[in-house]
């Protein structure tokens, strides 16, 4: 076969633009699909990004606001603060820029891009993949080869569901909006919870510079019971606890999306592989999937690299220098949803009240501070069943859902 790319990317999101980059700069040619006419848009996120995921692509001139830390309200005020100020725990992005400054940087690399264009079929050859893609704007069909296909295309990926690789574990639901008017503490963002207002999960107010925030919550269908996530955002701004902070605001902007978190079954076939949130990549205890996603491709990549240059893609081989590395990344997502349900996500209000009692006395704020990592939840949460008597009831609970996950 002669191929037009050693590549196809479907998808020019952040994760798309990184792995066009982290390949084009090993020597391989790369071309990005993107249905949008535009990229960065639609804006589907709540915008932060770790100190680890900002090093990877140093898109630094796309930061709008830095978090020290995190005001965490309980369902009846309870306050936990957690973080210091002046120690950066994360970054608040514009993310159209960051996701063109990204994809940007895949381009420099030597990456192609086509815009307005999107995947009608493609077939995988012994000896590679025929891509029929489709300008939205000419309705012209352009038919390209490649030794390998990669989705980077979100949460509703038409790869995953071309070649049939399952469905993440959980699809929760976002809801967020800018808005102007709100007051809130400088270089933090706060979190409430309660099931009145994000059943099982939590809603967040984020600085996002020049006098603006991002509202939002996130959930899961079966815990809405009927509801729907506007419906929760609304009874945020109308909470009796809250609502005077609400009072002033003036929405600019709202946008709606999926969370995909728990990887799939099949995140690689033959000459075929997923990434970020077409993989079901998003972290199960923020959301984020942009780490994620990240430390995918980067972690396969010089492997990846030398199996394309032998034209050597089969699912067999593709597992051979993905297993490792996957499914630690697996393990991790599911020791913190486990870790994740059985503190917050299947407990009443009451319980989370008196889990919140315990969050915020001196010595725990003080060991969730020091263990405490947005990127790695795990140790912080078995810190807490270990050294904090209150929840050492727990503790089994937790042994039981770790030994089989």
């Amino acid at each position: 076969m002669d191929f037009d790319y050693d590549v196809i990317i479907i998808g020019a999101g952040p994760v798309g633009g990184y792995t066009a980059r982290v390949l084009s700069e090993r020597g391989l040619s790369v071309l990005m699909v993107e249905e949008h006419n535009e990229v960065g848009r639609p804006f589907q996120c709540a915008g932060l990004v770790t100190p680890s995921a900002m090093d990877a692509v140093e898109a630094y001139d796309t930061v709008v606001a830095d978090v020290d830390g995190a005001l965490i309200h309980g369902p009846s005020g309870t306050l936990v603060p957690v973080g210091k100020e002046g120690d950066l725990r994360t970054y608040v992005v514009c993310r159209k820029r960051f996701d063109q400054t990204v994809v940007q940087q895949g381009l420099e690399a030597g990456s192609d891009i086509m815009l307005e264009s999107q995947p009608v079929s493609a077939d995988v050859q012994p000896d590679g993949v025929v891509v029929e893609i489709v300008n939205q704007r000419t309705n012209q069909t352009t038919t390209l080869r490649s030794k390998l296909l990669i989705g980077c295309d979100g949460a509703h990926s038409w790869v995953r569901r071309r070649f049939k690789m399952g469905y993440p574990k959980e699809m929760m639901i976002g809801f967020q909006t800018e808005v102007v008017g709100y007051e809130g503490q400088e270089r933090w963002l706060e979190m409430f919870s309660g099931s009145k207002i994000a059943p099982g999960f939590f809603a967040w107010v984020i600085p996002s510079g020049n006098g603006t925030h991002r509202i939002g919550l996130w959930s899961r269908a079966d815990l809405l019971e009927g509801r729907t996530v506007l419906d929760c955002y609304n009874d945020l701004l109308k909470h009796p606890l809250w609502k005077d902070r609400f009072a002033n605001i003036t929405e600019t902007a709202r946008y709606c999306g999926p969370v995909p978190s728990g990887m799939i079954r099949r995140p690689i076939k033959d000459r075929v592989m997923v990434i970020g949130d077409a993989a079901g990549m998003a972290k199960p205890t923020t959301g984020g999937g942009l780490g994620p996603g990240f430390k995918q491709i980067s972690s396969i990549a010089d492997r990846l690299v030398e199996q394309v240059h032998r034209n050597q893609l089969s699912e067999k081989n593709l597992k051979s220098i993905t297993k490792s590395s996957w499914s630690k990344l697996k393990k991790e997502q599911d020791r913190a949803r486990a870790l994740r349900d059985l503190l917050v996500s299947t407990r009443t209000d009451d319980e989370l009240d008196m889990h919140f009692t315990n969050f915020a006395k001196p010595e725990v704020i003080e060991l969730i501070n020091e263990i405490g990592d947005i990127e790695k939840p795990v140790p912080l949460g078995l810190a807490l069943l270990k050294k904090v008597p209150a929840f050492r009831k727990l503790a089994l609970q937790a042994g039981v859902k770790l030994l089989f996950t």
